[in-house]
């Protein structure tokens, strides 16, 4: 059998391992997916419906999505970015934000040119940077002040790079990046060429007041900037599987190439449902409400103990090291003995991810994540 250098680096994302040893025990906290119980929108729900059962988008076109779709994406982005995009020629529709990301990467990198990220990120990002035939480039996350910050100064020491792909708030940390971390990238930017790569999945889940910036508004990111959007976080339509990416016509053209020969077309079902959610009303905002009072529930149970504060997204970490464990070992404990099912990081970078477990709160009621003391207790004795 040849070997493909493409996989040699690849691991597992650990979650399906977790899950699978989890099994349906209901007494297990489900800590390690992200998945949701926070409904999505009624009107996505009754689209769909009424989309499978009159027959509407079974169809294999159009290949680059429904027009209705593109153009909802270009209305939401409007508001997002400043920015119009051209339905037609600048957004195309995806089988999900992450499956955006490998015919983004196809289209802005040649084989082995260098993709920066952060350590931590998403193992989705960064394992596909490598089956794409790049090289990750890892710039470090930072605990300060028990929030995570990017380390601006090793990231302005980056000379080469095609492209830097970010998400903020970033999985898994919760990391939300500043006016001056953007500024910072815009740099980088300009000195390398480099295109950026903007996972913007989890744009609007953000708490207590931390800024909420899209780089397509900061000086010289505009022209430079990939946006991927989805319907799955900010939406809760995990299981519709739809998402889109929107550049400039340039590099569109390459990308719309990709995803057409990648994926065909997306659910047209699905699509009908994810233009009446971006028609609104959405619910994001009692949605986010919701995720941030479970993550300060989460933080309140584990006064004492290694836990980083998020500043939005769906999760936070617990750093294994620092309670004597490798993160493996901690995951296994809490599973055994605490019936937490949670993530090892050890696929999600390198120095920083490995010493990490993640804690998934987007999926679990405040009356169950405040047994997370006890529960953690139980694991640590």
């Amino acid at each position: 059998m040849r070997n493909n250098s493409r996989f040699a680096q690849v691991r597992s994302f650990d979650i399906d391992r977790v899950a699978a040893a989890a099994g349906s025990d209901p007494d297990v906290l489900r800590m390690e997916n992200l998945d949701t119980d926070v409904p999505p929108p009624p009107a996505a729900v009754e689209a769909t419906v009424q989309a499978l059962t009159t027959g509407q988008g079974n169809s294999w076109l159009p290949f680059s999505g429904l027009p209705v779709l593109r153009e909802a994406i270009a209305a939401d982005l409007r508001l997002r970015t400043g920015l119009d995009f051209d339905p037609v020629r600048q957004i195309v529709v995806t089988s999900g934000g992450t499956s955006a990301v490998m015919p983004v990467l196809l289209a802005t990198t040649e084989p082995g040119e260098r993709v920066v990220l952060t350590d931590p990120t998403y193992a989705g990002l960064f394992q596909r940077v490598r089956l794409a035939g790049a090289q990750p480039s890892l710039v470090p996350l930072r605990v300060r002040d028990g929030l995570w910050r990017l380390d601006r100064d090793a990231l302005l020491r980056v000379s080469d790079a095609a492209a830097l792909l970010l998400m903020s708030p970033s999985m898994p940390s919760g990391v939300v990046l500043d006016q001056e971390d953007w500024a910072a990238v815009a740099q980088v930017c300009e000195r390398t060429g480099a295109y950026l790569i903007y996972d913007a999945a989890m744009e609007r889940i953000v708490f207590d007041g931390h800024p909420r910036i899209n780089p397509c508004r900061v000086d010289g990111l505009a022209e430079r900037t990939i946006v991927i959007g989805s319907m799955s976080k900010e939406y809760r339509m995990i299981g519709w599987r739809i998402g889109w990416v929107a550049g400039p016509p340039d590099i569109m053209a390459r990308v719309i190439v990709a995803v057409t020969y990648n994926t065909t077309v997306s659910s047209g079902f699905a699509q009908l449902g994810a233009a009446a959610a971006l028609a609104g009303p959405s619910g994001v905002e009692e949605a986010v409400a919701e995720y941030q009072l479970r993550h300060h529930t989460v933080i309140r149970e584990l006064d004492g103990l290694p836990v980083v504060r998020a500043a939005g997204g769906w999760s936070c970490l617990v750093d294994a090291e620092a309670l004597g464990l490798g993160a493996p070992e901690l995951s296994a404990r809490l599973l055994a003995r605490g019936r937490i099912a949670a993530t090892p990081m050890t696929a999600w970078g390198e120095a920083v991810a490995g010493r990490y477990v993640r804690l998934v709160y987007s999926n679990e009621p405040v009356k169950r994540l405040t047994e997370l003391r006890d529960r953690f207790t139980a694991a640590l004795a």
